[in-house]
């Protein structure tokens, strides 16, 4: 018995039977509708492909053997339009090589003279199953891609709008790409940005966490693995890098890498060549990728625990994403942008709102934790305010410690000399920057070399 499920799908789909005999196109026709398909026809290929330019059509049923445009010219002609219709094959003339070369061209399937009419009937439905699947998955393609626009990226701040910018002009090329950044600064968000950006964005995106997956499973997770290669390989495994084939790959925390799949992992970026783990063999792969880490990675190259090479492959281009404290202007922003998507979400006829007060706690605030931070205390507010707006009682008790520091008048009253004055503010922009000597020297304006030697001057003051 056919679902009410199938009944609906021939209900609103509709069929275009191309034959050239009269009477078994009638036959078609009448068996098609009887089975509850709307149905058109055409008596030739041109016929047929005009109808096709000029109807919305899902599926075509076409003869091989026809005067004028064959099944053949159909099916090129047929698959060169818009949203182009799946195509099914008939004819008395089966061969191994008759259906390759239509499969090749783009049939969807392929029948042979003589044929049961439920064959085709099932072969029909599972045409129109799979139209409405792809039509699916490029809908929600759509949605993503709409999703990453660099428009949607909120930032207003001029650091953010320097990332942005930079942003936009690689997204056109292939580079490899390193973006460093803290933690919740919103590097995955970046790099999907660059991906559906680009001339890839039809491919797979395909993102891991490094610091996420077991050091002894790596190798396997990035370049899989054959039967048998180790313990618990019970069958062959597609590695992340073939999975990501003709897009991108998204290795987070790339710190985290060991140095020894560093080595393997610098030959595949040179090589574009993958050899899973077990096999002998070495497969090409087309795959742009794109790294992140919140780590000093010029930090750990000086410790002999990142090779330099590795660096400098992936550091093509170098996006560095500015944490939330040094954009305010982004914080208001993104908030706002939240509480409207939690309206589209739900349906709300008005968003929630933030009131005055809160807005200035959300301002004063330092946000160590970045953006993720910011959501988290959005989401928190949503869940706990009263009447439409999120007031300061309904944040969490750590986003009302203030930013701002007075740091001046308090070095005055300490007749601090510009020496210490310097190095109390070297200390606190390295802790401001987690750290991270890189940027550390960066925003201090001073070279790398300049900086580390200040700070073994400090040390051996603080010995002596």
């Amino acid at each position: 018995m056919t679902s009410a499920a199938t009944l609906s799908l021939r209900r609103s789909a509709k069929i275009l039977v191309v034959e050239d005999d009269d009477a078994m196109r009638d036959l078609l026709v009448e068996e098609l509708s009887d089975e509850g398909f709307d149905v058109l026809a055409a008596g030739d290929g041109r016929a047929g492909v005009d109808l096709v330019l000029t109807h919305p059509v899902d599926l075509v049923i076409t003869d091989l053997r026809m005067p004028d445009v064959d099944g053949f010219d159909l099916i090129r002609d047929v698959k060169a339009t818009r949203q182009a219709p799946h195509i099914v094959m008939i004819t008395a003339f089966g061969s191994i090589e008759t259906a390759i070369k239509a499969v090749k061209l783009g049939a969807f399937d392929y029948i042979t003279k003589p044929f049961e009419f439920e064959e085709l009937i099932i072969v029909a439905d599972k045409a129109l199953n799979d139209r409405k699947l792809h039509r699916h998955i490029e809908h929600l393609q759509r949605e993503v891609e709409g999703k990453y626009r660099f428009g949607n990226i909120i930032g207003e701040s001029e650091a953010m709008q320097e990332v942005l910018g930079l942003v936009t002009r690689i997204s056109t090329s292939d580079a490899f790409v390193l973006i460093t950044g803290e933690s919740g600064t919103g590097k995955e968000l970046i790099s999907r940005a660059i991906h559906y950006n680009s001339a890839r964005a039809s491919q797979p995106f395909v993102a891991v966490n490094l610091a996420a997956v077991p050091s002894q499973l790596i190798e396997s997770e990035l370049f899989g693995h054959k039967k048998g290669a180790f313990t618990d390989a019970h069958s062959d495994r597609d590695g992340l890098f073939r999975q990501a084939n003709g897009g991108t790959l998204f290795l987070d925390e790339i710190g985290e890498l060991a140095l020894e799949l560093q080595a393997k992992l610098l030959r595949v970026l040179q090589e574009q060549e993958i050899r899973p783990v077990g096999s002998t063999k070495v497969e090409r792969v087309d795959v742009r990728v794109v790294a992140a880490t919140n780590k000093d990675l010029e930090e750990m190259m000086s410790q002999g625990i990142f090779r330099e090479d590795l660096y400098y492959r992936l550091n093509v281009i170098d996006v560095r994403l500015p944490p939330l404290r040094n954009r305010v202007d982004d914080i208001l922003p993104i908030a706002e942008h939240l509480l409207l998507q939690h309206a589209g979400k739900t349906g709300a006829k008005e968003p929630i709102a933030l009131s005055p007060e809160t807005q200035r706690v959300l301002l004063s605030y330092r946000w160590p934790g970045n953006v993720r931070e910011l959501q988290n205390t959005v989401e928190r507010g949503i869940a706990l305010c009263a009447g439409g707006v999120i007031e300061p009682s309904d944040l969490p008790q750590s986003v009302h410690h203030k930013r701002d520091i007075d740091y001046l008048a308090p070095a005055v009253s300490r007749h601090l000399s510009i020496a210490e004055l310097e190095r109390d503010f070297i200390l606190l922009v390295l802790d401001d920057e987690s750290g991270n000597k890189t940027r550390t020297a960066q925003r201090l304006g001073l070279d790398r070399k300049t900086l580390y030697r200040k700070l073994e001057e400090f040390a051996k003051d603080d010995k002596s």
